[in-house]
């Protein structure tokens, strides 16, 4: 399953934790914004990871996309989507 992950954290220590918790899970395409290519277990583990972190006042959302919405997203400027295997062994 495709997964854009992005989060808003405004302390610098907590939001450091969720970048490195997500380069171990996908490709970071913007400062606060991965791309996943997950299978759902390697998802509901990033996910414990990531809540273990987070603040009343921290955001991350969670964005799903099928594989006919996926060949729709249009980059700019950037590099192409890539559908990646996990990088972290879980």
């Amino acid at each position: 399953m495709f997964v854009v992950v992005c989060y808003d954290i405004p302390s610098d220590r907590r939001r450091n934790k969720v970048g490195k918790i997500l380069e171990g899970f996908g490709t970071r395409v913007q400062k606060s914004v991965f791309e996943c290519d997950l299978q759902s277990k390697h998802l509901q583990k990033l996910k414990q990871k990531v809540t273990k972190v987070l603040k009343d006042e921290d955001s991350v959302r969670y964005y799903y996309l099928c594989a006919e919405c996926l060949l729709k997203v249009e980059v700019v400027n950037g590099p192409p989507v890539t559908q990646t295997q996990l990088y972290f062994a879980v």
